[in-house]
Parts: structure tokens; C-alpha cells; sequence
């Protein structure tokens, strides 16, 4: 029977984990601010955002910023992957390994560079890293942590950065308790919504806690729950597809040749190049998701869109790039749902709400891609915070889309389990 523990090893729990909240906020205050700055560098802007920088800048910028940005990226990540490995933080956390923290840094910084330079890939990654180096250098003088409790911490800390960066409190805590521990157990819930709530508090110094997105409102509408169950196929389609593009894109083994620095450099072109025509395109898929809820994308864009997003994403991380997924899944469902809305509007004399099926299919496919739904509805709702009613239309197709997708995967084990038979 396992021993309760004392007073002592709550108190130094508890003061881990408001440590681990505060150290995670400053993670995602310093990379918001280092991407930031990346962003302008790349391409000569001083207010805005990136879709303004991008649209702003010459040609001759748009091509060769992001070919520059991963060509250095490239090159940081050769000579760092020439003297260490870098681990991946969910295996490192859940096998309790040592948190290699000047890599883990390094690599952050790397991805930062990369995606803030134009490259088709999430910034959650970098933040998530780094939250959990601070978060693992500020709690080791706290000897009396188990490695349950640091393993626990060390997941707070990767949700909470997740939620600073994003200000998705709650997304944050749930992304520690079902994406990485898988748990719910109490102590672990009180952790994930302490760590989150405080890291989001902090990075308000640069969000100022603002939405990522701006909602502009819906026409009200009770048919929307039963539009977000029709989008599930739509989305789980999407999503499905988009594993497949990922997961036939991923080295087998991390790449450390000196290749990886043209390769990169010739995906960072060909985006700068897409991004003459569709300026959408660089950047981990906020410009995508920003002009979805703006109707602003024509057919032909919203299919263009769909088609590249997880393409030049793929190339990213076939070339040996590093960064997450999150937002790149989130824009491929974005650019889904709006080609949906357009083309039904338009052929079939439909009077959809465009912003309301893009982010349902928004939220559906990151369910498939992440194999979360209630968290991806979560994610998506604190996004752009539209009214409370919404999150259950994003409910509906995230789950319904998560259920497909189960569904799927089980009828091919049960095939494979024959012909093995």
C-alpha cells in the first residue's frame, strides 16, 4: 500500500508547482517575444501581423526571408545534432529521463527561428520545451519531489507554456492531463489548472491576454449542432489525411547530415514563393484561421490553401525541421470548412455561417490529428472565445469527427489481425 505523504511533501509540491506555473509563463513570454521579433526581422515590419508583414513586403523578401530563416535554423540544428541528441519531450517526461536542458533550449530557439521566418509549422513546440527546462531547473532544489511528482510537474510545465503562449488556460491544463499524463487523477488536475491559470497570467505582459482570434459573431442558430454533426465526415477525411501526409513525411531518424540545411532552405523558397499568390501560407496557421473567420478567402484560395498547407508542413519536417502540428492541422480544417461553405453557398444556395463551420472543422480535424476531442473543442472555443453556446457545435463535430476516426483504425486492426490468423 503506497505511503501518504506528509505535510513536507505537499508544501514542497505545492510550492513546485506555483513555481512551475510562473517559470512556464516567462517561457512563453520569451519565445512569443523572440518569435515576434523573428517575424519582422524576416520580413521589414514594424506594427501588425505577420498576414500584414508578408502582404507589406516586396517579392524579392517574401522568397528569400524564408529561405534565409530555415537555411540558419538548418544550420543550428546540424551542428547541434552533431554533439547531442535531442529527445522527445512526451517519452523523456513519461520514462522520467533527465531533461537534457541547453539542448532542449537550443532546439526551442531553433524552432523559433524556423517558424518565425515563414515556415509551415506550429510555434507550440518551442515553448513546451523550454517551460519544461525552467520549469526542471527551478524545482531541483526541492529533494523531497518524487518521480511521480516530477513527472507530473514536467507535463504541467509543457501545458502551461502551450497555454501561455496561446492564453488558452484551460486548453493548456487539459493538453498536460490528456494529451501527455492521460490522467485525472486529483493531484495531477489541481497541478495542470494551477500551472496553466498562473503561465497565462504572466504571458498577459505580451498577449495582454487577448483572443488569437477575432470572432465577429453569429447568426443565432439551433440548426448549428446539427451542422457540426454533418461536418464530422468533412473533418475526419481531412484530418485522416493530414496523418497520413505527416506521418509518410517524418525521417525515420533524426537528421544530422549537413543536407538539411539546402533542404530546409529549398522548402523555406518554395513557401516564399506560394506566399506571392497566397500570403496565408507562411507562418504556423494563424493568417490561415484569421482570414477563414473574416470570410476572407475566395474558393480557389480556401482549395489552394487546403492542398498546400499540410504539404509544405510535411516538406518542413521531412527536410529535418522541428516544430508542432497544432496550428498547421487547425489551418488545413479552416481552409476545409471554408471551402465547404463556399461551395454549398454558391452551388447549392445555402446561407451557411462561414466562420462557424471553419473553426467546427478547425476543431474536428485537430480531434483526429491529437486524439482528444473534448480538448481540441476546448482549444478552438478559448481561440476565439466565441459565446458559450459555440463550444457545443465544436463538440459535436470533434467528436463526431474523433468517433470516425476510431472506428477506421479499429476496422484495420481487426483486418491485419486476420490475414495475421
Amino acid at each position: 500500500m503506497p505511503r501518504k505523504p506528509g505535510a513536507d511533501e505537499f508544501y514542497a509540491f505545492f510550492c513546485a508547482v506555483v513555481i512551475v506555473g510562473l517559470l512556464a509563463g516567462l517561457a512563453g513570454l520569451a519565445t512569443t517575444v523572440v518569435l515576434r521579433s523573428v517575424e519582422h526581422l524576416t520580413y521589414h515590419y514594424t506594427f501588425g501581423s505577420l498576414l500584414d508583414g508578408i502582404t507589406g513586403s516586396s517579392p524579392v523578401r517574401r522568397a528569400l526571408g524564408p529561405m534565409v530563416g530555415a537555411a540558419v535554423a538548418g544550420s543550428g540544428w546540424w551542428i547541434l545534432r552533431r554533439r547531442a541528441d535531442v529527445p522527445p519531450l512526451a517519452g523523456t517526461i513519461a520514462r522520467h529521463e533527465r531533461v537534457p536542458r541547453l539542448t532542449w533550449s537550443i532546439d526551442a530557439v531553433l524552432q523559433v527561428v524556423l517558424v518565425g521566418s515563414g515556415a509551415s509549422l506550429g510555434r507550440e513546440g518551442a515553448p513546451r520545451q523550454f517551460a519544461s527546462v525552467l520549469g526542471d531547473f527551478g524545482t531541483a532544489w526541492l529533494k523531497r519531489l518524487s518521480p511521480g511528482d516530477r513527472e507530473i510537474l514536467l507535463a504541467c510545465a509543457a501545458g502551461a507554456g502551450l497555454g501561455a503562449v496561446y492564453a488558452v488556460p484551460m486548453a493548456g491544463a487539459l493538453f498536460t492531463l490528456r494529451i501527455l499524463l492521460n490522467t485525472w487523477r486529483l493531484r495531477a488536475v489541481g497541478a495542470a489548472l494551477i500551472t496553466s491559470s498562473l503561465a497565462v497570467a504572466v504571458g498577459s505582459a505580451v498577449t495582454h491576454d487577448h483572443n488569437e482570434l477575432h470572432w465577429r459573431g453569429a447568426e443565432s442558430a439551433y440548426l448549428l449542432s446539427a451542422h457540426g454533426l454533418a461536418l464530422a465526415p468533412v473533418a475526419f477525411a481531412v484530418g485522416w489525411v493530414f496523418n497520413k501526409i505527416i506521418a509518410a513525411a517524418r525521417p525515420a531518424t533524426l537528421i544530422r547530415s549537413w543536407v538539411l540545411i539546402p533542404a530546409l532552405a529549398g522548402a523555406g523558397l518554395l513557401t516564399g514563393v506560394c506566399s506571392h499568390w497566397w500570403p496565408e501560407l507562411p507562418g504556423n496557421g494563424k493568417s490561415v484561421l484569421t482570414v477563414s473567420l473574416a470570410s476572407g478567402m475566395t474558393l480557389t484560395s480556401a482549395a489552394v490553401i487546403l492542398a498546400l498547407k499540410p504539404v509544405l508542413t510535411a516538406l518542413f519536417l521531412r527536410a529535418g525541421g522541428a516544430g508542432g502540428l497544432l496550428t498547421p492541422s487547425l489551418a488545413t480544417g479552416a481552409a476545409a470548412g471554408t471551402l465547404l461553405v463556399l461551395t454549398l453557398n454558391q452551388f447549392a444556395g445555402t446561407h451557411l455561417h462561414g466562420p462557424v463551420i471553419s473553426l467546427g472543422a478547425a476543431a474536428g480535424v485537430l480531434a483526429v490529428t491529437q486524439g482528444s476531442p473534448i480538448w481540441a473543442a476546448i482549444f478552438v472555443w478559448e481561440l476565439a472565445r466565441p459565446p458559450i453556446w459555440m463550444l457545443l457545435v465544436f463538440a459535436v463535430t470533434a467528436v463526431g469527427a474523433h468517433t470516425l476516426d476510431r472506428l477506421v483504425v479499429r476496422r484495420q486492426r481487426l483486418r491485419l489481425e486476420d490475414r495475421a490468423g
